[in-house]
């Protein structure tokens, strides 16, 4: 299973209680079928020409008020995250470890190697960000730095936390006993993760690497709209809805007002930048003509 997309399922599954597991394992279980029997579907989910996130919000509508939410939500994580020839694989996967968590009661994360294992701790973080509110990121930025630094300077409890041959439930206890009720639930849900999807002698950089994870998804979280006059509610929502067609969160409008913009909107997500102002076209105008390619118009061509 891809790491993310193994990070992500913990967090997920994980959380699920007896009857829920149960049904999300009979669906994703269905679905896998549904995607081997079906060429059209199979194909839609291995189309390279697609995008992830086009790929999961297709899936998304597909599955829509037919399963429990829980399937809906994991199924099209394995969707945008999965390379387009490895989505129907990653389904069964994805059905095969739930129902591994529903006969034994545990997930047990395979030994990965350093990106690959920060890559699952990514995709546990996923899951957990995807409900939490934007202004809330900050906070959990700032408890897992302030970890990071006390686990850094703190030569006894590195050791703790960095022995391989510690028990996982004696090393989970520490983390308990030093954050409890100190942090945010999700701060201290990564934490415990960092310790058992993450490689163990590396327990500092995985929470250095986290910090700046929650930084990036936050700034995809906020979009910042410069506009040369006010939009209404209608053209905000329509914003948002083009927005998250895009990038596959959720997205929250900072709207600015900037009348030398003469018209249109500049907008700024994550690290992409669309310029659909009026001032933006003279440029690239101005840039063709400078550049030399224009074409004679016909009422000054002189036949």
């Amino acid at each position: 299973m891809l790491p993310k997309l193994e990070g992500y399922a913990a967090a997920l599954l994980g959380a699920l209680d007896d009857a829920t597991l149960t049904r999300v394992v009979s669906e994703l279980s269905s679905l896998e079928r549904a995607v081997l029997a079906q060429p059209e579907l199979r194909g839609m989910l291995s189309d390279t020409s697609l995008t992830g996130v086009v790929r999961g919000q297709v899936l998304a509508e597909l599955l829509d008020t037919k399963v429990h939410p829980e399937t809906r939500r994991v199924a099209v994580y394995a969707a945008v995250a999965a390379p387009a020839q490895e989505v129907a694989s990653a389904i069964g996967e994805l059905a095969q470890s739930a129902l591994v968590l529903e006969e034994t009661g545990a997930l047990h994360p395979r030994s990965l190697g350093l990106l690959a294992a920060r890559r699952r701790v990514a995709g546990y973080a996923d899951a957990l960000l995807e409900g939490v509110a934007t202004e809330d990121f900050a906070r959990i930025e700032e408890e897992l730095f302030r970890w990071a630094r006390t686990v850094e300077e703190n030569l006894e409890l590195r050791r703790v936390l960095l022995d391989r041959d510690a028990a996982l439930a004696s090393r989970r206890g520490v983390v308990q006993q030093l954050l409890a009720d100190k942090v945010a639930p999700v701060t201290l849900r990564l934490a415990y993760y960092v310790i058992e999807g993450g490689r163990p002698r590396d327990v500092v950089g995985t929470l250095d690497f986290l910090v700046e994870y929650v930084a990036q998804a936050r700034n995809w979280r906020v979009a910042r709209v410069y506009t040369a006059r006010a939009l209404d509610d209608a053209s905000q929502a329509d914003l948002v809805r083009s927005l998250v067609a895009l990038t596959g969160t959720n997205v929250e409008l900072q709207i600015a007002e900037e009348a030398d913009l003469l018209g249109g909107v500049v907008v700024e997500v994550g690290d992409v930048r669309l310029d659909a102002s009026t001032r933006g076209r003279l440029a690239a105008l101005h840039d063709s003509v400078s550049a030399g390619h224009f074409y004679e118009s016909a009422l000054t061509r002189n036949d």
